[in-house]
Order: structure tokens, then C-alpha cells, then sequence
């Protein structure tokens, strides 16, 4: 199943459950894609969708500069993985699609 869509997705980060809107675009082994939350609305290129795994990241400057590495895992409906909060270690996250 594709991944693209929008999803609702929470972060469990350290400072907290972190709620956020997740639009994926796929084109082959490409993902695009935008992510919205409190923080601000970031964009970004250069993902991977591999079947039902993706790759991406999000450089983002609230509440401080970092990037954000995330990888997923896309089964119907639902969507889990992990991120990469630079040097606060990793956070884990899961949504829905819309």
C-alpha cells in the first residue's frame, strides 16, 4: 500500500508527546513531503520509499536548530517508526492516515 496521504502522528521526544499533520508524496523510490506541527510547517525532498519503508529528514529551527531523522514503517492505515533528534538521542512515533 502507498504511503501517500496525510497522517496524524504523535512523537513520544523527551520533552513530551509531540502531536504533528504528516503529508507524504511518493514517486518511485522517491518521498517528498511536509510536516506541521506547533513548531512550524517544514518541507522536504529527498526521502526514500522503499515497499513499505520509508526514509526522510526535516531540518527544523524551533524550538532549536536540529535535524530530524526519521525512518517508518507503513502498514495499511498505520504508520510507526523512529526518530533521530540529534544529539537527544532518538524518540519513537506512530499516526493514522487521515
Amino acid at each position: 500500500m502507498s504511503a501517500d496521504g496525510t497522517w496524524n502522528v504523535t512523537m513520544n521526544t523527551p520533552m513530551g508527546e509531540q502531536k504533528a499533520t504528516l503529508t507524504l508524496k511518493s514517486s518511485g523510490d522517491a518521498l517528498d513531503g511536509k510536516f506541521e506541527s506547533p513548531q512550524g510547517v517544514q518541507e522536504f525532498t529527498g526521502g526514500k520509499a522503499e515497499g513499505n519503508s520509508l526514509s526522510w529528514e526535516i531540518n527544523v529551527t524551533q524550538p532549536m536548530a536540529m535535524k530530524l531523522e526519521f525512518s517508518a514503517t507503513v502498514d495499511g492505515d498505520s504508520i510507526s517508526g523512529e526518530v533521530g533528534l540529534g544529539s537527544f538521542g532518538k524518540a519513537t512515533f506512530s499516526g493514522t492516515r487521515v
